[in-house]
């Protein structure tokens, strides 16, 4: 059984330097990277902590906010700041006094910081110029703002590492300056230096010019797209390492990276994509088709029976959009385990044929009050798994396995659909979770040694309801059942009491907070959840409610957000970090279905759905051999979707078309309905 003591933490954020601590007033986190170093720019205007701070980490080596290093116990990122001596005054970016940004126009992704004092104008501009070094560059601008010459300091630095550099401008004259920040990963510190002013080198411009490039001429896609796109390959070390949460976890889940390794491959980074997956079938999934999740193994109970489905369909994308079969001639024991695991004995519910056990897919167990019974995400991606393994399986000859998964996939499939007493719907459209014997389970009561601390609304007197569930919506976002159906639709109402539940300002909840172990607010990846299947339904008004919200919140500023927006109960739970998933969801919302770029197993897809208030999209992706050209506009009310198109055309409908794929560079232009 689940250690309880697996949820509790001891770092409180009440304890050392306010830096520490992750949430503070209207924080953005910058996150800048290589795979060799990571680096944060903390923009923090509310005054609370230091207002420009720099953290530094290595990101093969998980680790708390604190740990950063070049976080000091007492002074906290006070030293990593600039300062400016002139006049006899000292002045620094000041709280609510300086303006923090994405700068574009850059080779490399660059952070801008900008801000002024009586003596001064600077501009500090970070990046990591190169790919084979771990070392960040912070250029620095000094202009003199007064009407006399004077003389300056700069001062900066590390913990104890204090860096200076004194200077003479006249009026309106600059003075250019560059500090760069080298990871020492052996003897596990950082050291700054003074240098040139940052020059990216060949091997970076070619990667982050190489990445796809989407604009739909809106100010708010765009920023988001642009902001997964330069931070998801930040937080990813060079051997595939990530954190489930920044600062957060310390931990890593196979569906998480699975996500992340798929929406890579969509941002053209093909190579970083493989080196996941080798490292995920390597090192995360055992010879008997085990996975793991938290960094753990668990007990056929409390397996999270979705991972498997998650790794398989994300491979067969990867598969399908890079054209590598090798990985499957190098990991095929492992990818046939993976899907032949759920399979087993041990997790066949005798009635339906489903799947079944005592974990559901927001990681809740028996501690917790949930049940023997049958998990709606369980069934759908071992359905999803199944096909995409059949898939793999075509590709490589082996037909007997393919025939084998397929018809499970179908199998199981049909169960979940239409089995007359455990099918996952009821009049509410697609329900969570199923007890054993079949009614809903609607309820869960923790048991006494949940370890659940006062303040968690499961540890609170009531009837704690497990339905709504965010998740339920997962078999809309992934094409299971038709969008425009009876049941797509009754599931995305039923879902609508998620938003502000026991809070204000906006966000779905990951499900009913009366059931929440943790703490209540609104979730980012569970409303990207439901704004994607509203995009497939047609609903744009709801995507727009959850991207308009999330650019609300704090971190919006750069793109970078918290796993959740409420209260935390730190500890016994963990300061809450910022979550790579996000950025692969966005990634995935904006490809798979805003521009509706599909790879299957004989062609390619395409079904764009533009959201209303777009005119169109262009986007330039790397995909197989070349690279596609995607352009897309609004026709005229009433038409059909009208493609065309320099590559064979398969079939074509209403609304998408497919193509035969390529092995070159080629172009689509795409006229939708308005």
């Amino acid at each position: 059984m689940i250690d309880v003591k697996e949820h509790v933490y001891h770092d409180d954020p009440k304890i050392g330097h306010p830096d520490v601590r992750t949430e503070l007033k209207d924080v953005s986190y910058f996150f800048l990277g290589n795979g060799l170093i990571q680096a944060v720019v903390q923009a923090a205007p509310g005054g609370d902590a230091t207002p420009v701070g720099l953290l530094v980490m290595n990101p093969e080596r998980l680790r708390k906010k604190r740990e950063a290093l070049t976080m000091d116990e007492k002074t906290g990122l006070e030293r990593t700041a600039v300062r400016i001596l002139a006049g006899g005054v000292e002045d620094r970016a000041a709280a609510g006094a300086f303006e923090a940004s994405w700068e574009n126009g850059h080779p490399v992704p660059t952070v801008a910081v900008r801000w002024r004092c009586a003596a001064a104008e600077v501009t500090e501009r970070f990046s990591c110029p190169e790919m084979k070094r771990p070392v960040l560059v912070r250029d620095i601008e000094i202009r003199n703002r007064g009407r006399r010459r004077l003389g300056y300091r700069l001062e900066t630095g590390v913990r104890e590492i204090l860096l200076t550099r004194s200077f003479v401008l006249a009026p309106n004259e600059a003075k250019s300056l560059s500090v760069a920040y080298e990871l020492h990963a052996a003897e596990d510190l950082v050291t700054p230096s003074f240098g040139r002013a940052s020059k990216p080198g060949r091997a970076a411009v070619d990667f982050w010019d190489g990445l796809t490039r989407i604009s739909f001429g809106d100010r708010l896609l765009d920023g988001f797209f642009a902001a997964a796109r330069a931070q998801l390959p930040a937080v990813i070390s060079r051997a595939g390492m990530l954190d489930g949460s920044v600062w957060q976890y310390n931990r890593e889940w196979l569906r998480d990276q699975a996500i992340v390794a798929l929406a890579m491959t969509m941002l053209g980074a093909h190579d970083r994509a493989r080196t996941m997956f080798d490292r995920l079938l390597d090192k995360f999934v055992t010879d008997e088709g085990d996975t793991v999740d938290s960094s753990e193994r668990r007990a056929p109970d409390e397996v999270e029976l979705d991972q498997n489905g998650y790794l398989l369909a994300s491979l067969r994308d990867y598969v399908l959009w890079t054209g590598d079969r090798d990985i499957l001639r190098r990991h095929w024991p492992k990818i046939a385990a993976a899907a032949e695991f759920p399979l087993r004995d041990v997790f066949r519910h005798p009635a339906s044929g489903l799947l079944a056990n005592r974990r559901e897919f927001w990681e809740r167990h028996q501690a917790h009050g949930i049940e023997p019974g049958l998990e709606l995400v369980h069934q759908l991606f071992t359905t999803l798994g199944l096909g995409a393994a059949a898939a793999l399986g075509r590709m490589t000859g082996r037909y007997a396995e393919a025939v084998r998964w397929e018809g499970e996939s179908l199998r199981i499939k049909g169960a979940m659909l239409e089995d007359p007493r455990f099918r996952m719907v009821d009049n509410r459209g697609f329900i969570k979770r199923r007890l054993a014997r079949g009614p809903v389970q609607e309820k869960i009561t923790p048991r006494p040694d949940s370890g659940l601390p006062a303040g968690s609304p499961l540890a609170a007197p009531g009837t704690h309801f497990l339905n709504p569930d965010s998740s339920s919506v997962l078999p809309v976002a992934f094409g299971l059942v038709a969008p425009n159906s009876p049941l797509c639709a009754l599931t995305l109402g039923s879902l609508e009491t998620l938003w502000n539940q026991c809070w204000t300002g906006g966000g779905y909840g990951r499900y009913n907070a009366t059931s929440e172990p943790d703490s209540p607010g609104g979730w980012p990846i569970a409303s990207l959840f439901i704004a994607r299947a509203s995009v497939e339904a047609g609903r744009p008004d709801t995507a727009w409610r959850v991207l308009r919200w999330m650019d609300s919140v704090a971190g919006a500023g750069a793109g970078s957000w918290f796993e959740f927006y409420g209260r935390r109960l730190a500890p016994p739970f963990p300061q809450v970090g910022i979550l790579p998933w996000t950025w692969a969801e966005i990634v995935i919302l904006f490809v798979n279905h805003i521009l509706g770029i599909r790879p299957e197993e004989i062609g390619l897809r395409v079904r764009p759905r533009l959201l209303s208030g777009l005119k169109g999209a262009e986007a330039s992706l790397p995909f197989q051999n070349g690279r596609l050209e995607l352009s897309v506009r609004k026709g005229r009310a009433g038409s059909s979707a009208r493609f065309a198109a320099n590559s064979l055309v398969l079939s074509a409908g209403p609304e998408d078309v497919l193509l035969a794929y390529p092995g070159r560079d080629f172009r689509i232009e795409a006229r939708v309905r308005p």
